[in-house]
């Protein structure tokens, strides 16, 4: 009895501290996407080089966002609101929080950071500079707007939560 008590608790903190990080990894995520756009913005109207910093962006951007999927990905297979999701799917669609958490909110990040691995890859490869700026600018600024509306803001009408948990 003990054991399975253990287990519990430890399965509570361990859902509490995802549910923390992927919160405050939220925010590197904006961060670097924010500043990704930026830099490719202004690389792109400036026609500067593409620079070993512009380069560092790109590839810790979509790093951060990778590092956010696994840690969104481990919360989805944890989170009771999931779990209850899925074994009840007839009544629990009817709700817009947990329809959100069920479907909405995991395909709209899974494809945003799909957009962003993409648009990274192909800034890598391109050999001009403009190109690498633009393809950043493009593949990002999507990415990221995609990551705004998918996020849970406390004003969202389809599912709230605090900015940090």
């Amino acid at each position: 009895m003990f054991l399975i008590y253990l287990c519990l608790v430890n399965a509570t903190r361990m859902y509490q501290t995802l549910i923390f990080y992927h919160s405050i990894v939220r925010w590197l995520v904006l961060a670097a996407l924010l500043y990704g756009v930026f830099r490719a913005g202004t690389g792109y109207v400036s026609g500067r080089p593409f620079t070993r910093t512009d380069n560092a962006v790109r590839h810790w951007t979509a790093t951060i966002a990778h590092v956010q999927l696994l840690i969104g990905m481990l919360l989805y297979w944890r989170s009771p609101v999931i779990h209850y999701f899925w074994k009840h799917f007839d009544t629990a669609r009817e709700d817009n929080d947990t329809m959100f958490f069920g479907t909405i909110h995991v395909l709209m990040m899974l494809t945003a950071i799909v957009i962003v691995t993409i648009g990274s890859a192909l800034a890598k490869r391109r050999t001009e500079a403009r190109a690498q700026f633009r393809t950043m600018l493009i593949w990002f600024s999507l990415a990221l707007l995609l990551i705004l509306l998918a996020i849970p803001w406390p004003f969202s009408p389809l599912a709230h939560r605090p900015y940090i948990r």
